[in-house]
């Protein structure tokens, strides 16, 4: 028994822009990481500094990490549509 997509494919005129989009992304998402790790590594005392409330910067640190990749998701995701529209228009459906 074959089974189909659920959902009909269509030809994706932006795939090869929004790959590189992700790339650049990931990578500016690494280098900010990477000062986290650094950080941890090498500054170990600069990490328990209170920052915020009584919250040290390790805390706040890792709580942005995971903020930022939300917000870059959420980036990612509005610019890629807004790419599909443009580069779709006028393609036959």
């Amino acid at each position: 028994m074959l089974h189909e997509p659920a959902a009909k494919q269509e030809k994706d005129n932006a795939s090869d822009w929004k790959a590189k989009l992700g790339i650049k992304l990931f990578w500016l998402y690494c280098a900010i990481y990477a000062g986290f790790v650094t950080l941890a590594v090498f500054a170990t005392e600069t990490l328990k500094t209170p920052v915020l409330a009584g919250v040290n910067l390790a805390i706040i640190y890792g709580m942005a990490l995971i903020i930022f990749a939300l917000i870059l998701g959420l980036i990612y995701n509005h610019v890629c549509t807004k790419k599909e529209d443009e580069m779709n228009k006028g393609e036959p459906k």
